[in-house]
């Protein structure tokens, strides 16, 4: 997907001009994105920093771009939201996998625990970058509270991953892929190991069987908000 991007981006470039289409289609990706659809955009802002890093495009209208794509789609995406309320979000899980009825319902999860802070960090996170804008429409948060954390959360968001890959260069891709692939690994080991403990615990405490002392209390609580 990465080297595709990057084709498409570079085909835009006008030779020895602005490269003015390309910046149009860097805002463009991750704007649709930020609206609820799952487009590439980060892939989009690594691609772009990356034909910066060679010299072909200025890393500062990337990185612009990138802030105002994304500020300008989750704004959109919360109005859209805020008018179609949950029945979007269930109409649009009944035909696309990415909004199925287990994520919806983890992502409102993320806002009623974390609020405002769920639209800055979910920037950084895929599932969270697509929901954001029209889930915190959905709920009704508060639009001035959203546009501020909306706003810095995205400039946070293409600042940190355009100069990192600015400044990696070629091997931004790789290394932003190997991370996604650690996360994963890691977080499957301690699920795992979590429910050997589990286990390993109740079966040297028969007694604890019965259905209200099977989990001790805050291993039942774990249990319960990740099952929530």
């Amino acid at each position: 997907m990465g080297e595709l991007t990057m084709h498409a981006l570079a085909i835009t470039i006008p030779t020895g001009g602005v490269a003015i289409a390309a910046y149009l289609v860097v805002g463009l990706v991750i704007g649709v994105e930020s609206m609820g659809v799952p487009l590439p955009g980060e892939t989009t802002l690594i691609a772009a920093a990356l034909l910066a890093s060679q010299g072909q495009l200025n890393v500062a209208f990337v990185i612009g771009a990138a802030a105002a794509g994304a500020i300008i789609g989750d704004s959109i995406g919360y109005y859209i939201g805020r008018k179609a309320g949950r029945g979007l979000f269930e109409r649009l899980g009944r035909r696309f996998h990415h909004f199925s009825e287990e994520r919806i319902e983890k992502a409102e999860k993320y806002f009623h625990k974390y609020g405002v802070w769920t639209v800055f960090f979910g920037r950084f996170v895929a599932l969270l970058r697509i929901f954001a804008g029209p889930m915190a429409g959905m709920l009704r948060m508060n639009y001035p509270r959203f546009l501020a954390a909306n706003a810095t959360g995205g400039i946070a968001w293409a600042t940190t991953i355009g100069l990192v890959a600015y400044q990696v260069g070629d091997n931004a891709d790789k290394i932003f892929g190997q991370l996604s692939i650690w996360a994963l690994v890691a977080i499957a080991v301690g699920l795992g190991t979590a429910y050997v403990v589990y286990k390993v615990r109740k079966r040297r405490n028969p007694e604890q069987a019965a259905p209200s002392d099977a989990v001790p209390a805050g291993l039942g609580n774990a249990v319960e908000s990740a099952d929530a």
